[in-house]
């Protein structure tokens, strides 16, 4: 599937935040955990399956969820999708071996915040959970791509807290970014395209996400295209 890449800023300042891991292999939830407390975070609770990560994600309201797809009891796709039912602010970072490409979108589509592959180097792990703690999306332009055309692709469904374009007083170098963070660049790419600086890029991007009241690039992507930005 490709290298990961951070689709957003500089995450060297987030606190550590309250995980949930979820994975039916404990020797693997051993070592990130060992892992993830060895770079102050603290792990609040494991489950082995979808089912009790649901229960778990409830009763402990982590801050980010970190999860399987391929479990028994319940799979993470429907976990993820009755833990954003309950809670659509629950940020939910993917983290797998081989999951196809169509199960990967499946969980993007139903509100994971972004995913991971098992055999990433510790280093971007832990930057990959920092950036979920910070609101950023983890994704590659390959995944950013395919997502963009499986939402052309499905009939419209309502997005949670988001009005129309029209109504968000988005200026026209705002829809013009958000038509870019659709098409899955990131904030370096971007910038070299509209001849600006990956900070005004930045800026643009959190003025993008407040004014349409969410959360992520992902989310912003799926709001293009469903508004009609993207063709």
């Amino acid at each position: 599937m490709g290298g990961q890449l951070k689709m957003s800023g500089d995450t060297s300042e987030v606190a550590a935040a309250r995980l949930l891991l979820v994975d039916d292999h404990a020797l693997f939830r051993r070592g990130l955990r060992r892992l993830l407390e060895g770079h102050g975070f603290e792990v609040a609770g494991e489950a082995s399956n979808g089912r009790a990560a649901v229960q778990l994600a409830a009763e402990l309201e982590p801050e980010i969820i970190i999860m399987d797809l391929s479990m028994p009891l319940m799979g993470g796709v429907e976990a993820i999708t009755h833990i954003v039912k309950r809670n659509p602010d629950a940020r939910i970072l993917v983290l797998t071996i081989s999951a196809g490409e169509a199960e990967v979108l499946d969980a993007l589509l139903v509100g994971a915040c972004g995913y991971l592959l098992k055999d990433a180097r510790a280093e971007d792990i832990v930057q990959g959970v920092r950036a979920a703690a910070a609101g950023e999306s983890m994704i590659s332009p390959r995944i950013a791509s395919r997502l963009v055309m499986r939402l052309r692709e499905a009939a419209p469904v309502e997005h949670p807290s988001v009005g129309e374009l029209s109504d968000a007083e988005l200026t026209d170098r705002e829809m013009e970014i958000l038509r870019l963070i659709a098409c899955g660049k990131e904030n370096s790419a971007i910038a070299d395209e509209l001849f600006i600086s990956p900070k005004t890029v930045k800026n643009h991007v959190a003025s993008i996400l407040g004014k349409l009241n969410i959360e992520n690039r992902i989310q912003a992507a799926v709001v293009a295209v469903r508004s009609g930005l993207v063709q």
